[in-house]
């Protein structure tokens, strides 16, 4: 094995320079398009080793409500983005997720944060799921999750799209006290627990959040507009 040596001036001053041109800004601000607060703690989490100041829309008095007319994901993260963009004149991801299920055709898809209703809690959401899955056998309760993120510019120019998805199953009593959502239904049978009984560490590697958010970092290191030249 090598060993180790003391570095030099010349070696620091040469690592300090590769830095400078590969490296982004010293404080990036990246804006999340959503007032989410648990949303906010899962990015923040999987951000936190970078040099990045995130904020929400609860930081900003004139944010937008930006109304989710998409029939995808992708669409819905789009527009999340690049409208927030332009009226904040920053940089903003948007992101979409939700629940698909096999036996439930798809749904409740792009209507998963309002399955239940416009004003639906996670469990009125998970009480309809419930209902609606109770006669299906669990070999036929299979589902996904899927995460779209996108990053407008300030001038509204989407310039990453990114999305992740994870497979598992639904189960019909809840398991677990982390996570939000769906989760203490959602159980990934490789583990035979559920996302809520994995908490935040395990789901910050595995979960469809995480696989796109890796996806959107190798591309953010690779943006001109984010690098020193």
């Amino acid at each position: 094995m090598a060993r180790c040596q003391k570095a030099t001036n010349a070696d620091r001053t040469a690592s300090q320079s590769k830095h400078r041109q590969m490296a982004m800004p010293d404080i990036f601000q990246l804006v999340l398009g959503t007032h989410n607060q648990k949303k906010r703690r899962e990015l923040a989490l999987l951000l936190e080793r970078l040099p990045i100041q995130v904020l929400t829309l609860d930081d900003f008095d004139n944010a937008l409500e930006v109304e989710e007319t998409g029939s995808t994901f992708a669409e819905n993260a789009a527009l999340k983005a690049t409208v927030q963009a332009r009226h904040l004149d920053a940089w903003v991801m948007g992101e979409d997720s939700g629940l698909s299920v096999d036996a439930l055709d798809g749904r409740p898809g792009v209507y998963s944060s309002r399955f239940a209703g416009p004003d639906a809690t996670d469990s009125d959401n998970n009480a309809k799921l419930v209902q609606l899955l109770a006669n299906v056998p669990p070999e036929k309760r299979t589902a996904h999750y899927t995460c779209h993120m996108s990053l407008s510019n300030p001038a509204g120019n989407a310039v990453i799209d990114v999305e992740g998805t994870c497979g598992g199953r639904i189960v019909l009593e809840p398991r677990g006290e982390a996570g939000f959502g769906y989760d203490p239904y959602f159980e990934l049978p490789e583990y035979h627990q559920t996302f809520a009984e994995l908490g935040d560490t395990v789901k910050s590697v595995l979960s469809h959040r995480a696989r796109a958010m890796r996806a959107f970092l190798r591309q953010l290191h690779t943006l001109p507009q984010l690098s020193h030249e």
